[in-house]
């Protein structure tokens, strides 16, 4: 998600920039039209304390401004790196570029926000001759400033032509304390459906249960709603291509996953058919015993399914916790992040082994109740 200031279009606060002229205009002395144009910085924190704050992975406001380095016009932003954030819950989150752009390809080390350094997007670099540790002087609205090239980031984007330092730098140079002009968001969303396209563009059509539905669950347009909610005069948007396509393919991926946990169990309906039947075979004259002395044929397929289903159990526990291993390496490796446990989990997978166990023993117990024991004792 972009947030950005109601009173002002996103087009306009994606793209353009604001100049040195227009600041000279007493904007900055302007309180009131500042709350049209910008976003209180201290407001930000409240978007981890909405309905879905568990949803929002990472965030991180961005100030720019037009500058000059060595001549050559460029545009300043200033941007949380890594920034720590005390709730007023009494819990504290980690939040930045360096979590939400973790894809960026960066050569050197990320800039903290409590110095003078400066991340330069590698076209620029390249123009201006510069690698990091090496030094520059930054000039935007009369204000100079030395900064220390702490890295050059590759981002496939706009950002290769940008210089990225700490959000305060550019609030005072630029004399705009406690301002951001836009925030952006990355949250897990459930994929948008007709509910959510409804609510998207007026949430007052829908009805009492419609809305409570909406509202209660993670779309990205209930997420943007709330977080307008808590925070003055924002407008959360979407960005629209990366969510329908995040959305598409997380559906097909669910399907996927879906096909392959069919087909797993279907496969391993069929093996624990085989080895229950080639042990049904194997213990025939046990078997035939059992029934010869008394034992009648729903003792026996109860005795057998016993140790089936104990040795079905002990095996999908150990291979719960193995499979958790794994889904977490592939999590850190995949998506850098961990696989929440859930605890409806545990009992769905107990009963989906217990239904296959079941289901697999079927003709090996048919087979058994079959057994005369006259014809097995005497080897036929």
């Amino acid at each position: 998600l972009t947030v950005v200031p109601r009173g002002t279009s996103l087009l306009s606060e994606l793209y353009e920039l604001e100049t040195p002229e227009t600041e000279e205009k007493g904007d900055t002395t302007d309180s009131a039209l500042n709350a049209q144009k910008y976003l209180a910085e201290d407001e930000l924190v409240k978007m981890k304390m909405i309905f879905w704050a568990f949803n929002i992975v990472d965030f991180a406001p961005f100030l720019e401004t037009a500058a000059a380095v060595e001549g050559q016009p460029v545009t300043l932003v200033g941007t949380w790196f890594d920034k720590h954030l005390d709730l007023p819950t009494g819990e504290s989150v980690d939040t930045g570029m360096k979590r939400l752009k973790s894809w960026w390809d960066v050569t050197g080390e990320w800039v903290r926000d409590d110095e003078d350094g400066a991340m330069l997007g590698q076209n620029l670099a390249a123009k201006l001759g510069l690698k990091p540790g090496d030094f520059f002087e930054a000039v935007a609205n009369g204000a100079r400033r030395r900064l220390e090239v702490r890295a050059v980031i590759n981002s496939g984007g706009k950002e290769d032509d940008q210089v990225f330092v700490p959000l305060g730098l550019v609030q005072d140079i630029s004399n705009r304390p406690g301002w951001v002009q836009r925030v952006d968001v990355s949250a897990l969303t459930t994929p948008e459906n007709d509910l959510a396209r409804r609510a998207a563009q007026d949430p007052n059509s829908l009805s009492r249960k419609e809305w409570d539905t909406w509202y209660c669950t993670a779309y990205i347009s209930s997420i943007a709603y709330q977080i307008e909610e808590v925070i003055t005069g924002a407008r959360a948007k979407p960005v629209l291509q990366v969510a329908e396509s995040e959305g598409a393919i997380l559906q097909k991926t669910q399907l996927l996953m879906l096909l392959l946990t069919v087909l797993s169990l279907v496969c391993s309906a069929l093996a624990i058919s085989n080895l229950v039947t080639a042990s049904v075979m194997e213990r025939s004259a046990e078997i035939g015993l059992l029934k010869a002395i008394g034992a009648t044929g729903a003792a026996v397929a109860f005795l057998i399914l016993t140790e089936i289903v104990l040795t079905s159990m002990l095996g999908g526990t150990a291979g719960y916790f193995v499979g958790l291993g794994f889904a977490q390496i592939i999590g850190r490796t995949v998506f850098g992040s961990a696989i929440a446990v859930k605890a409806l989990v545990i009992p769905l997978v107990a009963i989906l082994v217990l239904l296959v166990t079941l289901l697999g023993s079927l003709p090996a117990i048919r087979m058994l109740l079959s057994l005369r024991p006259t014809e097995v004792l005497h080897g036929r």
